[in-house]
């Protein structure tokens, strides 16, 4: 069963080759111990908000332009060394020199920071220095595919030596930051790990193998690096939280999302479960299986949110990967047998990690969101990316709604939704879907007011302010609207045709 309604086609865009982005990890020797710089990216950031991460963005023209003019920039990785050196400067008002780095002047970073094609003249007027010679390339990631757009990130590294050396980094003028924090990997992990802070899923991993490597090489960052630039190790596990990894699956689903994203949900080092595993082909039942491998605990079962196709699996293709019992709602349960009902507000116990069921129709019945301290794994509650449809056949609108307010009342620390990367700013997100819906829903029966009734003609009403929306998804969500409101006892249908009750 699909959520897009019986006879609209909606074909999925074109995904085009990964943008090209760079990132530095800048560590120092700290009192205690190696330290990492992360920063607090703005919550008007289009991509993490509210997150630490390391600094960085796209390779731009002006990051290639530079490597055709400057001889110092030559060297392998060139375009991303040339994208962090002017992101450095621009973001903390630093440069490369020698041993560590020196400050900007104020006049040059203010010019960069209004128009970073700046960057290049003043390097090449000597405004600071361009050295390339100790930043080292510690590993390349290509983005998972929860849009359409992916970017190949170079993670770089400097080394910086004593602390006392290292000048003091200003946010102003503020860019994307808008806090700074040095602290050992281990803490910044440590209150990660607590949801205590938001940290973006590839600077998770990527602190954990430097930790790894630090309690192997005696604590010296120097040699860490090296060691880790002469592996350059992949993407493995991606972390959306403590006890909430992400394995994207493709699924024919609603664009522009093409993928799924199955969760493994517990204790890291104890008992899981498998949420939503939509395989269907023999590549991501292997990609499936090596993730539950990889995983240091136990499954314990597998589970559906719902019974819409793009969520459910092969289930004798899932059961070459996992053979555990399969969890799910009443509802669920008719359309893949469930050795388990789960019913709203019970706890599952996984290690020491404590998840409760909450039962949410709308979207669809029998809808299951799981919730903790870490965050809500929302299914199709919110999308992470595109929008969230209430078919007319199986949803209920007012129900959609209901639970969306049961939901924002949560106050979740992060969503993890079916469809899209992890949702930094949940209540945001949230209010916008609520405020959203209850205007449609307002405009629906204002078509009815004013003397509209059948179905294309109230649609044509109430998305006058969205031309561009699809018209077959427009017509099946305004009659979800109108049974809401027939349900509600304010509208009625008679042969076809819509009025109000009074």
């Amino acid at each position: 069963m699909s959520e897009v309604p019986e006879g609209v086609s909606l074909a999925a865009g074109a995904r085009g080759d990964p943008r090209p982005t760079a990132t530095m990890t800048l560590t120092r020797d700290g009192p205690d111990g190696v330290e990492v710089l992360l920063g607090l990216r703005a919550k008007t950031m289009r991509a993490f908000p509210n997150y630490w991460a390391f600094p960085g963005g796209g390779v731009s023209s002006v990051d290639r332009a530079a490597v055709d003019t400057l001889p110092s920039l030559a060297g392998p990785e060139a375009d991303s060394i040339a994208c962090i050196m002017r992101e450095m400067s621009e973001e903390l008002g630093l440069a490369a020199s020698g041993t560590g780095v020196v400050a900007l002047d104020q006049a040059a970073r203010l010019a960069i920071v209004a128009d970073k094609k700046q960057w290049l003249p003043l390097a090449l007027k000597g405004a600071f220095p361009v050295e390339r010679q100790r930043i080292r390339v510690l590993s390349h990631r290509i983005t998972p595919p929860f849009g359409p757009v992916q970017f190949d990130n170079a993670f770089l590294h400097l080394h910086l030596g004593h602390w006392e050396h290292v000048p003091d980094i200003d946010l102003e003028p503020q860019t994307e930051f808008t806090e700074i924090m040095w602290s050992k990997p281990t803490d910044i992990l440590a209150r990660w790990k607590a949801h205590e802070i938001k940290v973006a899923p590839p600077v998770v991993t990527l602190l954990m193998e430097i930790e790894r490597t630090l309690q192997r090489l005696n604590r010296n960052m120097e040699d860490a690096a090296e060691d880790i630039a002469q592996r350059l190790p992949g993407r493995r596990s991606i972390l959306f939280a403590h006890g909430v990894e992400v394995i994207p699956i493709k699924t024919a689903t609603l664009p522009p999302a093409d993928h799924t994203n199955c969760y493994l949900v517990g204790d890291p080092e104890g008992e899981f479960v498998v949420v939503d595993p939509a395989v269907r082909m023999r590549e991501d039942m292997e990609a499936l299986a090596t993730a539950v491998e990889r995983h240091k605990g136990e499954p314990k079962a597998v589970v559906f949110t719902h019974s819409h196709s793009d969520h459910l699996a092969d289930m004798s293709l899932l059961r070459e990967a996992l053979d555990v019992p399969v969890w799910g709602s009443d509802h669920t349960s008719k359309s893949v047998p469930c050795d388990r009902i789960l019913t709203d507000g019970e706890h599952i116990k996984l290690g020491n990690q404590t998840w409760t069921v909450l039962i949410t129709p709308g979207h669809h019945p029998g809808h299951v969101c799981l919730y903790s301290q870490a965050g809500l794994v929302a299914g199709d509650m919110l999308a992470g990316i595109g929008t969230i449809l209430v078919p007319s056949a199986t949803g209920d609108m007012n129900q959609y709604l209901a639970q969306l307010r049961r939901l924002k009342a949560l106050k979740p620390h992060l969503v993890f939704p079916s469809h899209g990367p992890v949702v930094a700013i949940p209540g945001r997100l949230i209010d916008h879907y609520i405020t959203h819906r209850s205007a449609r829903h307002a405009r629906v029966l204002e078509a009815v007011r004013n003397g509209a009734s059948q179905l294309t003609t109230i649609t044509e009403e109430a998305y006058a302010d969205t031309p561009n929306a699809h018209p077959g998804l427009s017509v099946d969500q305004t009659l979800s609207h109108l049974r809401g409101h027939e349900n509600d006892g304010t509208v009625i249908e008679e042969n076809g045709l819509w009025r109000l009750t009074k």
